[in-house]
């Protein structure tokens, strides 16, 4: 495993992260606590040091479950959280958004909730959870370097989503130097990444970017395929199926990047990312102790030649040769458009 700084915040990550996002719910499946520590653990002893949780998940269970796995080796780990969704006031209502909550007086007692879940006097990486472009105001900028002045945090981010545009929110935190930027972004979903590597470009800013979903929700490792019958509750169901059948076709025109055997396409389409300078960690979604065996060695099988890279972004450029819709033809955007507009990406924004 090989280790990075997030921003210029001196804080350290491992190359192969982990997305606690799966420990305390059940949207990837249904696993005990028991199982989920035991992960964790397990995660630790391959060498991931970075864990990327949020107060939402699992109403608290997830911070609940890494604090406690985590508390024997806090001095080895760095601990990722997220605020500023209201699950204290609002039922969660099957997988559908909740709603935010961006004043500061909030996103502080958020932080000082999730310390205590977490059993920590401060947390490594605060991330704003899907804040809106007109919810990082100045005074929530204000209140997170009082956070970082006051001993509480030590980076900060902003992690994107739910989908995967939000481009006028990453450019804005890539502007304003935050630590982190996080968002969805594979070799099948180039658009957002791309923007925000210009952007990092010609700003010069230090923001390091997290990239999640990095086998594009079980295509590009295999887990699902054109047999597979997702588990009711299963959050990749929600994607339509135009989107898998295409992201088939596709995975046949980039096996070339398992080049005899020396990388899976798992541990290659990690790869593929890490060969972009900014992204200090991937955040796969590990579900097993075979996922995490097999995706931490990511970060030690051979880089991405040249070529390879040239290779995947003529493909990429063409689509790939396909010529139907996969269903996904949108990118959330919480300025009705405007940002995806200006940024040239031909695609629609979310109703």
């Amino acid at each position: 495993m090989h280790y990075s700084e997030l921003g210029d915040s001196g804080v350290e990550v491992s190359e192969v992260g982990f997305g606690a996002w799966t420990v305390g719910t059940d949207w990837w499946g249904d696993r005990s606590d028991d199982d989920a520590i035991e992960m964790l653990q397990y995660a630790v002893e391959q060498g991931i040091t970075y864990f990327d949780t949020g107060d939402v998940y699992g109403h608290g269970n997830s911070e609940e479950l890494v604090g406690e796995a985590l508390a024997g080796v806090r001095d080895e780990v760095t601990i990722a959280t997220k605020v500023g969704y209201d699950f204290y006031n609002n039922p969660q209502a099957g997988h559908g958004e909740l709603p935010k909550e961006m004043e500061p007086s909030y996103l502080r007692d958020a932080v000082d909730k999730s310390l205590e879940r977490l059993g920590l006097d401060s947390v490594d990486v605060l991330q704003l959870h899907n804040a809106d472009v007109d919810e990082i105001t100045p005074d929530v900028l204000e209140l997170l370097d009082e956070l970082e002045e006051e001993g509480l945090i030590d980076a900060t981010g902003l992690a994107l989503g739910p989908s995967i545009g939000w481009l006028a929110e990453g450019d804005l935190a890539i502007e304003e130097e935050f630590d982190s930027v996080q968002l969805v972004w594979n070799v099948l979903e180039q658009e957002v990444g791309n923007h925000f590597l210009e952007t990092i470009e010609r700003t010069g800013s230090s923001t390091s970017l997290i990239p999640r979903v990095p086998h594009s929700s079980g295509i590009l490792n295999e887990q699902v395929t054109p047999e597979t019958e997702l588990d009711e509750g299963d959050h990749r169901g929600f994607r339509p199926d135009e989107w898998y059948e295409t992201g088939w076709e596709k995975l046949e025109q980039l096996r070339f990047l398992e080049r005899d055997g020396e990388r899976t396409m798992g541990q290659a389409s990690i790869a593929w990312l890490l060969s972009h300078e900014p992204v200090a960690t991937v955040t796969p979604t590990f579900r097993t102790k075979a996922d995490i065996d097999e995706w931490t060695a990511a970060s030690d099988v051979p880089k991405l030649t040249d070529e390879e890279m040239t290779r995947v972004a003529e493909l990429y450029e063409t689509d790939f040769d396909i010529d139907r819709d996969d269903g996904m033809d949108a990118l959330r955007s919480s300025v009705d458009g405007a940002d995806i507009e200006s940024a040239g990406l031909d695609k629609l924004a979310a109703d």
